[in-house]
């Protein structure tokens, strides 16, 4: 508001000024208006035109700039709100991880020792698949991009364990286009949508399952889609996981509205995870 009060000031002693200037440039000397009441009243008339037209002017500008204010600082405020935002995606990220590899870790680990110790020829092939499980995962763990080729060795290797671990209950194929392995993708999408079909699916069915896994490309997108024939948890249940409620926010993290996460059932049972993004190399 002083601002704009200084302006106007300034235009009010300008314009009287200019207006005199121009008046004596025409009559080629010292305008003796004063003498003149005609000349008086125009003079008079052009210097309160020029000051309302000026006032005008200078709110107009004032308002436009404090618009421009408004919205740099808005902007400001999104931008800090976003990094914000993917500060925490990163640490609930991190902490979901801590809490869930040591737990998977340690029951494998138990595992392969009561195998070992009950003398059973399925030990050294369990190990050799925790090997290269844990060879696909570390190297994810304080990444915050992945690949697509990784994402699909670590799903492999996770469900090779799981079979041995239920080597009647659990069938698993795969279908991956070799041409979208060097897409980027967020790191543990598919192993995510693999462990929630283990978990929820698989797992608790007396008779156990199939898994498909099928990577390609549709369009200008990536399309990941992970279907089941447990017994297929609800779609709302299923979606209100934490492990699906973190790959939604680091799908939107990465990719914006541009990524999608869907949810289906199956008939007569299971469930169908698909995942979608735009297809971009690393």
């Amino acid at each position: 508001m002083g601002r704009w009060v200084f302006q106007l000031l300034a235009m009010a002693v300008a314009i009287p000024i200019s207006a005199y200037a121009a008046y004596w440039i025409t009559v080629g000397g010292s305008p003796e208006f004063m003498a003149n009441p005609k000349r008086f009243v125009g003079f008079g008339q052009l210097t309160l035109a020029g000051i309302f037209s000026g006032a005008w002017i200078a709110l107009g500008a004032m308002i436009r700039q404090r618009d421009a204010r408004a919205h740099a600082q808005t902007l400001a405020f999104e931008r800090e709100r976003r990094e914000l935002e993917r500060q925490a995606i990163e640490a609930r990220t991190q902490l979901l991880r801590s809490q869930i590899q040591p737990h998977f870790l340690f029951n494998t680990l138990a595992n392969i020792q009561a195998l070992v110790e009950a003398g059973s020829p399925h030990a050294p092939q369990v190990l050799a698949s925790l090997i290269a499980y844990l060879k696909a995962a570390v190297p994810q763990l304080d990444e915050t991009v992945s690949t697509l080729g990784r994402e699909v060795e670590l799903a492999r290797a996770y469900l090779e364990l799981m079979r041995m671990r239920m080597p009647d209950r659990l069938r698993f194929a795969l279908d991956v286009d070799p041409s979208v392995l060097d897409y980027r993708c967020p790191p543990t999408t598919l192993l995510t949508l693999v462990e929630n079909a283990v978990r929820h699916g698989i797992d608790p069915a007396e008779d156990g399952g199939d898994i498909h896994i099928a990577v390609k490309r549709e369009g200008g997108d990536v399309l990941i889609r992970v279907e089941d024939s447990g017994v297929g948890p609800g779609v709302s249940d299923s979606g209100s996981g934490t492990g699906l409620k973190a790959l939604r926010e680091r799908l939107a993290l990465a990719f914006g509205e541009a990524a999608a996460l869907r949810l289906f059932e199956r008939e007569p049972h299971g469930f169908r995870a698909e995942v979608q993004f735009p297809a971009e190399a690393r």
